[in-house]
Formats: C-alpha cells, structure tokens, sequence
C-alpha cells in the first residue's frame, strides 16, 4: 500500500481540527439538492464523474481525483482495510489543500451544500471539517443519486405545469433564429437544441464540440423549467424524440406533441442563405460534412448523394444547400410531420428573417391570447 508523506499544511490543519472538535458544529443532513438557504454548492467526486452529470451551479473540489479514485478503487477491492486507509491518506491531503485553496476566505457566513455519490465518507470527510471551522455546512443526503431521483421525479411533473407554444418547420426556416428572439424580448424559451448542442439534423453536430451527456442533458432541461414560472407561455421547437444521440424526455415530447403549433413558411431561397450563414463550419470543412453526407447513402442512392458532394467539392453552395433541403430534407420534414405531430398548425409566412419582418411578427405573436391564436387560421407577417 503506498505510503503519503504528510505536508506541513496538512499537519496544521488537522492539528488544529482535533484540539478544538466539537460535537455541536456538525454538518446537517438534508433531502433538497435545490435547498435555497445555502450559498454554494460543492460536488466533491472525481472530474470524470463531475463532467458525466452534476447539479448545475455546483463547483468541483474532488477529495479524490481520477486516477487517484481508481488507485483506491482497484485497493479496496483487494482489500477493503488497506484501501479504506489509502483513500482516507489522499482524502485528507486534499481536503487540507481544499481549505487552503478555496476556504480561507470566505466569510462566517458562507454556508455550504456538499454532495459525492452517496452522500457517504467523501462529503462528510469534507463537510465534518467546513464545519468544525465554524461554517453553517449542509450535506446531500444519499448525495447525488438523491438528485437523479429528483431530476427523474421534475421531469416526470414539471412539463404537465407549463404552457408551450411550438415553432415548426422545414430546415432552414429559422425556428431558432425566431427562439434565439423571442428569448431577447423576455420570453420563456427552452432551446433543447442548444442544450443538445445539436442542430437535429445529420448535419447538426458541432465540429468544434461534442453533445452532453444524456444525464446532463436531462440536468439541464430541469434546470431551465424550474426557472421559468406557469403563468407564461414557454415557447421551444418542435423536435423528433432523438436530437442527435440524445432522447428528449418522453413526458416533455407529449407535452410538446399537445401544444399549439405554429409553422413556420419561408420562401427556399431566403431558407438557403440562412442555412450557408448558420453553417459555416460546414463549408470551411467540407471533408466533415462529406463523412456526414456518405451516412445517407442507407436512405438515398449512391448517385444522389454523389451529386452532393460533387456540388459541395465544387463550392456551388446554394445549389449543394437547395438540393439537400429538397430531395433529403423537406421529405423527411413531411414524414416526420405525419407520424409524430398533429396535422394542424398556425401557418406563419415570413418574406425574410430580417428584423423589420421578424419583430413586428414576434410582437403580434407574444400579444395574440391563446384563443386568438387557435382562431387565427393564418398569420402572415
């Protein structure tokens, strides 16, 4: 078993923890990872465990880091004494680097909630020690799968609260673009591709980025429903079950199927310019986007794809985008229309995404009550 020397930091601070402990300054257990009488929330598991999923706001002072948690891991699994005393030398060197680094200036005041996996040795190593200091220190109990059941329990509750309103349309029509807006005027908005990090389509993964985790994304759709109030509308796009690799949350997706829709019509030449602009690292890296086109050779022949990329190759970009969005596209638009979503909707027309059409549009939009909307029939703008 590998033997830790101890620092003099560490000496210090310990000494001084154990000549003053009390039994009155003990962390409080509780059930609420979304407590509001606590001023900071602190995830003290492993990076790797931290960038998998974590309650959103809270900082990472992992007790053990990644390879450090695997060294006590694979011990303890040999033997459990011997690995339980490896794990409390580590977990005590960093705690003291942890007060020395992060603690030493806050405030009497400062009054922490401390999580690991199961609310067990890891944040109460840290948390008996914030506490013995002087700190008001809260504990997650059964740490953080107390907040997956939570997160599970307000996905399953929080979408049946609101009212949504739903912009569809073809690719290219602007239904982000028109969120990203109403977003800017104060509305509620829950952009579920943004938080995917994905367009939703076969060209929708960012080049420079990769999408969350399925966890976190989950993390994060919570996190934004619980910001937003019931007596406004919240208005998002409508999205197949899968936004890339990621599965919207079944009772979000029925919520939205239910809601009142409104179909975006933008003339395809307007629709293409809008697609080269929000896609600029699809042209300056082809080769990606032709990886990407090569996957659609399961839904379309050899020689339609091939002409794709002979277009793209040639840098004949409003003809490489309108043959994408006709012959792939818009079809699979329609299909999808028909299967998952209701067969009606407010017809929006736009002539442009221009501000001089886009805001009155949005304005005439927040204003209209939901009756009127219903009544509408079509809307142009």
């Amino acid at each position: 078993m590998p033997s830790l020397p101890c620092s003099r930091l560490q000496c210090r601070v310990f000494s001084q923890f154990f000549r003053h402990f009390s039994k009155s300054r003990l962390p409080v257990v509780i059930a609420d990872p979304f407590n509001q009488n606590v001023n900071e929330v602190i995830d003290v598991r492993s990076p790797d465990e931290y960038k998998e999923d974590h309650i959103p706001g809270a900082i990472n002072l992992p007790v053990l880091s990644n390879i450090e948690r695997h060294e006590v891991g694979k011990l303890y699994s040999e033997d459990s004494f011997k690995g339980r005393i490896y794990g409390a030398q580590l977990v005590t060197k960093n705690i003291s680097q942890i007060i020395h680094d992060h603690v030493t200036e806050k405030p009497k005041e400062y009054s922490p909630l401390i999580y690991c996996w199961r609310g067990g040795q890891r944040s109460q190593s840290v948390a008996i020690v914030m506490a013995q200091i002087g700190f008001n220190v809260f504990v997650l109990e059964k740490g953080y799968k107390t907040y997956k059941a939570k997160v599970k329990e307000c996905l399953e509750k929080l979408p049946t609260q609101f009212t949504f309103k739903v912009l569809s349309g073809p690719t290219g029509s602007g239904k982000t673009h028109l969120l990203s807006q109403l977003s800017a005027l104060g509305e509620q908005v829950l952009d579920l591709e943004g938080l995917a990090n994905h367009k939703g389509s076969v060209l929708g993964w960012d080049i420079n980025g990769s999408q969350p985790s399925q966890k976190w994304f989950d993390s994060l759709i919570v996190d934004r429903l619980r910001r937003f109030t019931p007596d406004k509308v919240v208005w998002m796009e409508s999205e197949s079950v899968k936004i890339g690799k990621l599965h919207v949350p079944s009772v979000l997706h029925k919520e939205m199927g239910k809601s009142q829709y409104f179909k975006i019509t933008l003339p395809l030449e307007e629709r293409i310019q809008h697609i080269i602009q929000i896609y600029p690292d699809y042209i300056e890296n082809f080769q990606f986007t032709k990886e990407q086109l090569l996957k659609l050779q399961k839904h379309h022949s050899g020689s339609r794809v091939m002409n794709w990329i002979t277009l793209g190759e040639r840098q004949q970009w409003p003809e490489f985008v309108e043959a994408l969005l006709t012959e792939h596209y818009d079809p699979l638009y329609s299909r999808s229309q028909r299967k998952h979503f209701k067969s009606h909707a407010t017809e929006v027309y736009l002539d442009s995404l221009g501000p001089e059409h886009v805001q009155p549009f949005l304005q005439r939009l927040i204003s209209c009550s939901l009756s009127e909307v219903k009544d509408a029939g079509s809307m142009s703008a």
